[in-house]
């Protein structure tokens, strides 16, 4: 009999860079999704906002990041990993996957993927 998971996977994605929105649009997204994902009992999310078309880093990665740490500061969510640090040698990575490990098999894992964050409420 195979192994029984003990927590199911309740993971929310939320894209934010999808048609090209203004950085206080894009914040006001990621403000409504993390509510919802809050009174629907979803613990993690995996925010996709890109890294800027220029490769220097758009606006929305920069504020959201900024959001997002201001946030775990006040405790309103519990983790904030940036995209690049989402990989198993990272230690909030690492408590993370312990908490979902189905997370193991998200393809950004160990990528480097500027273009996304990992929040988990």
């Amino acid at each position: 009999m195979p192994a029984r998971r003990k927590r199911p996977l309740s993971m929310k994605l939320v894209n934010l860079e999808a048609g090209k929105p203004s950085v206080p649009l894009a914040l006001s997204t990621l403000n409504d999704a993390l509510q919802g994902a809050r009174s629907g009992s979803i613990a993690l999310i995996k925010v996709i906002h890109g890294y800027g078309s220029s490769g220097e880093g758009g606006a929305i990665r920069l504020a959201v990041q900024a959001e997002l740490a201001q946030r775990v500061t006040t405790g309103e969510i519990r983790v904030f990993i940036a995209g690049e640090d989402w990989r198993i040698s990272d230690e909030r990575a690492w408590s993370v996957l312990q908490r979902f490990p189905d997370m193991k098999a998200d393809h950004d894992l160990g990528r480097g993927n500027r273009g996304i964050s990992i929040v988990v409420l």
